[in-house]
């Protein structure tokens, strides 16, 4: 009785929600079909480039602090041969930290094709020099390394004047070295740990930016490397997204303080990037899956990543924009 009574009320309807309700019962059924069908959807790390990136899993592997590109399989593709230079930063100078390696290395090779002499800082990784060194001359511009520690002012302002007097000015400065390693438990988080990630990844910049600026003027520009986990946080890395969260700070504060003097502060927030930062941060079981969790199934490659640095550093792409981070991070989910 019940269902007849409500048919008897549907039936009185008005004809334009009877029509209605069939088209969305169409749509359904159309839908349910589509569901029902096998997808064509590959599984699998997505390629949207160039080339054919590599795709977890990787061979198991861990290195010591601060690691070595040249220990890394696969070796992180860097130079970017479909990347063609225009110019951007013709007659520049870039001071680049980290520029031994992994996104700075990538960086480096970028700026110097598109016309910039290059100075890198690094810790230690000597033989990774060379070869960033030796990308840089490749491209036909000038370039230094200078090896030592951001965390100490005199040696950032040594590194300034050293560029400075060897490559003739400085106009990009790019902080971008930092140190991370996981920490399972909030309680296994020492505090020479958490100072060593405070003092290299906040002060370095600090020290670095302070040493530069009386050497920048109107038209220059600083681009600092952020990251994902300064945007969304991460349970093992509280000190590491801790710092990155204030680099993003540092670079929106820093770029408003600028602004007056026409000179350009920007970050890029990458998701994971295949460089020598986690293999020495995580176990090797877990390097073999790194990047496997964002939505195009792997890491990032350097080279996927430096074009924003030189979007961000060139006043011919980018003159309006300061103050900004840009999160490249493979996707959303």
């Amino acid at each position: 009785m019940a269902k007849t009574a409500a048919k008897r009320k549907d039936d009185k309807a008005p004809k334009s929600v009877k029509t209605a309700a069939k088209q969305q019962r169409r749509i359904q059924k159309d839908i349910a079909r589509a569901d029902a069908r096998p997808s064509k959807q590959k599984d699998g790390a997505v390629q949207a480039g160039a080339r054919v990136y590599p795709a977890p899993p990787f061979k198991p592997q861990h290195q010591a602090k601060p690691g070595s590109e040249s220990a890394l399989d696969p070796a992180p593709m860097y130079d970017a041969p479909f990347y063609k230079g225009s110019g951007k930063l013709d007659g520049k100078v870039a001071l680049i930290s980290g520029g031994d390696s992994g996104i700075g290395r990538a960086v480096a090779v970028l700026f110097a094709r598109e016309g910039a002499d290059v100075a890198i800082l690094h810790l230690g990784e000597n033989a990774d020099a060379r070869e960033t060194l030796a990308a840089i001359e490749k491209e036909g511009r000038k370039g230094i390394a200078i090896s030592g520690d951001i965390r100490d002012s005199a040696f950032c302002r040594d590194a300034v004047a050293k560029t400075v007097k060897a490559l003739g000015g400085l106009d990009i400065l790019v902080n971008n070295a930092a140190f991370q390693v996981h920490s399972p438990r909030f309680e296994d988080l020492s505090e020479e740990h958490f100072d060593t990630t405070i003092r290299t990844n906040l002060h370095g910049y600090f020290h670095l930016t302070q040493a530069a600026l009386p050497h920048l003027g109107k038209g220059c520009a600083i681009v600092n490397t952020g990251s994902v986990v300064g945007l969304e946080g991460s349970k093992e890395l509280i000190d590491y997204a801790t710092t990155k969260g204030g680099i993003h700070a540092f670079t929106r504060s820093l770029a408003a303080h600028l602004l007056p003097r026409g000179i350009r502060v920007n970050a890029v927030a990458p998701g994971p990037v295949w460089t020598p930062l986690n293999p020495s941060d995580r176990p090797a079981d877990a390097v073999a899956e790194f990047g496997s969790k964002v939505p195009m199934k792997r890491p990032a490659q350097p080279e996927e990543i430096a074009p924003a640095y030189v979007f961000l550093a060139s006043p011919h792409c980018s003159s309006y924009i300061t103050g900004e981070i840009l999160p490249i991070i493979g996707g959303h989910g």
